[in-house]
């Protein structure tokens, strides 16, 4: 049964459950993306990434123990469509390596977009709220997300998607 939304801090909560979700789904999402990239630069971003994935889960604890409330009990559907995605990219036994990475790069900037629409709102709704130590951890959750979009898009722009193209 859906909660009743009747106010900005329940909405608040609701998303940083849903973020919680996100970021401990993706944790296993980023290990599958990096163990199927043949990239050796790919590889490396997303294991750097996966680390920090760590650390955001660890955030929105941190966020959920100081404003009194567990952040279990949701499941984020959107990240499980994302994923679903990526897992039809890697389990693709006809794809050329390259071309692979390639779609790899495009399946985890979707899960980056989708993390830093979140964390945008998110910070926002701290922000208003005056929940001013929630939105300073927000925004360096936001910075890392968005670092790592922008990573890659330079891995693609510099070698992958031009080597998707050789082949």
């Amino acid at each position: 049964m859906p909660i009743k939304l009747d106010h900005l801090n329940k909405l608040f909560q609701e998303q940083v459950k849903d973020a919680y979700s996100a970021e401990n789904q993706s944790l296993s999402a980023l290990r599958m993306l990096r163990d199927a990239a043949t990239d050796e630069e790919l590889r490396s971003a997303l294991g750097d990434h996966l680390a920090q994935t760590d650390a955001h889960a660890s955030r929105l604890d941190e966020i959920c123990d100081m404003l009194h409330f567990s952040p279990g009990g949701h499941k984020c559907r959107a990240m499980q469509g994302l994923i679903d995605e990526a897992s039809e990219v890697v389990n693709n036994d006809e794809a050329d390596p390259s071309v692979r990475d390639a779609a790899i790069i495009c399946a985890a900037q979707k899960i980056e977009h989708y993390e830093i629409a979140l964390y945008g709102c998110l910070r926002a709704y701290a922000d208003l709220l005056s929940h001013d130590r929630a939105s300073g951890i927000l925004e360096s959750t936001l910075t890392e997300e968005r670092q790592a979009d922008q990573t890659l898009t330079e891995i693609a722009m510099r070698s992958v998607n031009a080597a998707a193209i050789a082949d």
